[in-house]
């Protein structure tokens, strides 16, 4: 079995998957990782990613083609992606743990009681779910090979990673949340580790049935598992960013948690910013609020007190060290913001509305009729601007159901946004001088 191997930059082309660890930009270790997923999920084709505008401009342009996203055109290289009813948030339910110990994932608990702190996968079990999924899942299929950075490319706080996909959507999206491609590649040669991401929508083709909304998913099989002792995450079934950008939630707080326990180090699911003071005194500081709490608003807030200036770093994950000083310092591992669209507007973030106004994923948010986005909590659009839902139909104002999905979202380059940090790529990471910790309750408590 000999899929063709296509690629940029100067990587032969219809190569044999034997050939592989020949090829000068796959370090041995990665050729080893792709033969293995090949051999395992037998795409007809293999992409190693390369990064370059080039190369992202075709991955979009076949996205169009196959209908999974549409150009915006009142934005500069803005895209709109309508995914599957069924497939439009991370499955915590089909999340799991595997390790050789129940208590090396969670405390075990009481006889019939489900444990609320995560959920642990035996590896027989996991081995079983493997095999009922993975193999053949890419048939008909590229599988793209993306070689990523969490963190600044050479920084000592940084982590490595190579995620096989068989979803240009995932490409498009990694391209804007990591540093990916060549560089990466680079550094891998020298030969440093790197956590193995493995991902399938789980629709080989020919199809068996129909798609929704042109978006490839298999929504009963979904399941997005994690080797914390080998570094791997393997996930299954789903197309959504949560569940199928492993740089994200899966590697920068899982696994990198388990990373962080062995070298002595934290990572946290926090936003990051500097804060100015009248007399120009800054801090850096650090906010834990869980996922929809305002961590982004925070990261980017624009001060009603005269003199102060806020700058972000970042709005969602922290990964940080003491250094040789004793001195807490941070990096934002992400490249991007994977943000959520409803209430964000020029009232609650007018910097977040400026990031995403070029170079933007949108996904599952509102269309309006001259070419832009919509979602609650923006002010409504002019009498002659019509609405389209999320699910591609006619919307109007007052109608029982969302414009936009409640978890819809924006995936935007973070050097975009017009307040983020001088020092927010720093290879040694900034100062941490305090941790905010917050949360939310339905009604009579204050945030912090």
């Amino acid at each position: 079995y000999r899929p063709a191997l296509q690629s940029c930059g100067g990587v032969g082309a219809s190569v044999g998957v034997r050939s592989l660890a020949s090829i000068p930009s796959l370090p041995p270790a990665v050729a080893d990782f792709v033969k293995g997923a090949v051999e395992e999920c037998k795409p007809t084709n293999v992409h190693v990613v390369t990064g370059t505008p080039e190369e992202t401009a075709n991955i979009l342009a076949g996205l169009e083609r196959d209908g999974m996203v549409k150009k915006l055109p009142k934005y500069e290289n803005c895209w709109l992606a309508r995914t599957d009813p069924k497939d439009v948030a991370r499955v915590e339910s089909k999340t799991v743990i595997v390790t050789k110990k129940q208590r090396d994932t969670i405390p075990i608990p009481a006889a019939g009681v489900k444990s609320q702190l995560g959920n642990w996968m035996s590896e027989s079990d996991w081995q079983k779910a493997r095999e009922e999924r993975f193999p053949g899942s890419m048939a008909g299929r590229t599988m793209y090979v993306i070689p990523f950075s969490m963190g600044p490319v050479g920084s000592a706080l940084t982590k490595y990673g190579v995620q096989v996909t068989d979803s240009p959507y995932v490409v498009a999206s990694m391209g804007i949340m990591t540093r990916m491609g060549t560089p990466v590649l680079n550094k891998l040669a020298e030969g440093v580790e790197f956590v193995r991401c493995q991902h399938s929508v789980g629709r080989p083709l020919p199809l068996k049935a129909p798609l929704v909304n042109s978006w490839p998913c298999n929504p009963e099989k979904v399941l997005i598992s994690h080797l914390p002792d080998t570094r791997q995450i393997l996930s299954f079934g789903s197309g959504y960013g949560g569940n199928s950008l492993l740089g994200k939630k899966c590697f920068a707080l899982r696994i990198a948690s388990r990373i962080a326990k062995d070298e002595g180090w934290l990572a946290e699911h926090m936003l990051i910013l500097g804060i100015t003071s009248p007399k120009g005194v800054k801090r850096y500081i650090a906010a834990a609020f869980p996922s929809a709490c305002g961590k982004t608003n925070l990261a980017m807030m624009k001060p009603a007190l005269p003199g102060w200036k806020v700058e972000c770093v970042g709005d969602d994950i922290a990964w940080m060290k003491f250094d040789s000083q004793g001195k807490l310092r941070a990096i934002n591992p992400e490249n991007g913001f994977f943000g959520v669209a409803p209430g964000t507007s020029n009232k609650t973030n007018p910097y977040a509305m400026a990031t995403v106004a070029k170079n933007t994923v949108f996904t599952n948010v509102g269309e309006t009729s001259n070419g832009g986005v919509w979602w609650e909590g923006l002010d409504p659009p002019p009498a002659d601007i019509t609405l389209t839902d999320w699910h591609g139909k006619t919307w109007k104002q007052g109608s029982s159901t969302p414009c936009a999905h409640p978890n819809s979202r924006f995936c935007a380059p973070a050097a975009q946004c017009p307040i983020i940090d001088p020092q927010w790529e720093s290879e040694e990471g900034v100062p941490i001088d305090a941790i905010i910790f917050g949360g939310r309750r339905p009604e009579g408590w204050c945030q912090v």
